[in-house]
């Protein structure tokens, strides 16, 4: 089995654009709901909607999501089926301009906080198969299945909008039990789905991870993926106790003392601490991964440090640790990241 690059976030609770949330209230107003039901308990408002710069917190657009799916509880599909590739903007055309299915689905996991999933799609090889999972454990249960139906329909439309053939799928299992409208899901997903499953899959034949791109272009995808690198950089700067966190694991000496430490510093003890991160959708470990990746470039990129000194500096016992995980992270090592730099390129 072999890993296809890990989604950066391993939670739903980070800062979105506001175009998913008027996706979701023009479908909910086009299939008769008035947008007062769809925005009520979110704190939005039609003006937001209207702001095309405008951040919502997921809180707000799950908020959205509910409110849809009390209205239209069988809707998860055909909402799925209104995201395209341009709904996503930038991080859209980044896809988009990638040389291959698999650059795209690499591209699309490194920058995943550009998207407007709750669901958390992992993708592995398996015997020549692509097996996309997404992992609900962490979505609130009433709106599990609606979300799954709807991020697994808009992956599948976006991966079939980048090659013409489209991309067809060999298997379809989703962990909850089987609805009344099966027939929907062979219409749109091209096979028979099936449920009760113990995972939420979709399977598909590997070859077509490196079929090229009708659009590849590599100076639209490097110029598109530096400006995902600092959208990410932007919307990263949490409120509440994530953002009290991860301001004090960037003091000296914090990583090394974990969470009992950052713990000790908010005055809480570690089980208090770990309870609070997971009702705000997070964890300790997520987000000493983003501190640790922040910290990474930035001592890097400086040049004083080795790539073991860095290392150490960051927590790792071996330097192959921290070199795994910066792979993970930018989908290249340490050493091509400083090679980068040094020439004045855009880093992967």
């Amino acid at each position: 089995m072999t890993q296809l690059a890990e989604p950066v976030v391993r939670h739903w609770d980070f800062p979105r654009g506001n175009a998913s949330v008027c996706l979701l209230a023009r479908f909910g107003t086009e299939h008769g709901v008035p947008e007062r039901r769809l925005l009520a308990g979110s704190g939005l408002t039609s003006a937001q909607l209207a702001d095309p710069g405008a951040l919502v917190d997921a809180h707000q657009e799950l908020q959205v999501v509910r409110n849809l799916a009390a209205e239209l509880p069988e809707a998860g599909l055909a909402v799925g089926s209104e995201y395209h590739a341009t709904t996503f903007g930038i991080f859209g055309f980044a896809f988009i301009s990638s040389p291959t299915i698999r650059d795209a689905v690499n591209l699309a996991l490194r920058y995943l906080d550009l998207s407007f999933t709750f669901s958390i799609p992992r993708a592995t090889l398996v015997a020549g198969q692509v097996h996309l999972e997404l992992d609900d454990s962490t979505l609130p249960p009433d709106v599990s299945r609606f979300l799954v139906e709807r991020d697994l329909t808009a992956i599948h439309t976006v991966i079939g909008e980048l090659l013409p053939t489209g991309v067809p799928l060999t298997s379809l299992g989703f962990r909850f039990a089987e609805p009344s409208a099966v027939d929907d899901f062979e219409r749109i997903f091209g096979l028979r789905a099936r449920f009760g499953r113990t995972a939420n899959l979709a399977t598909f034949d590997a070859t077509y991870l490196d079929r090229p791109l009708p659009q590849a272009n590599p100076q639209t995808v490097a110029v598109c993926e530096a400006q995902c690198r600092e959208l990410v950089s932007r919307r990263r700067t949490r409120a509440g106790i994530a953002h009290d966190v991860r301001e004090r694991l960037t003091r000296i000496g914090a990583i090394a003392g974990g969470m009992p430490g950052v713990a000790r510093e908010l005055n809480m003890s570690t089980r208090t601490l770990r309870r609070k991160l997971e009702e705000s959708g997070t964890s300790f470990r997520a987000l000493l991964d983003e501190v640790r990746e922040a910290l990474a470039e930035e001592l890097l990129t400086t040049g004083a440090l080795s790539i073991e000194d860095v290392a150490v500096r960051l927590g790792y016992a071996e330097a192959s640790s921290f070199i795994h995980a910066f792979k993970r992270w930018k989908g290249i090592t340490p050493a091509a990241f400083v090679r980068s730099r040094q020439a004045g390129l855009p880093s992967r």
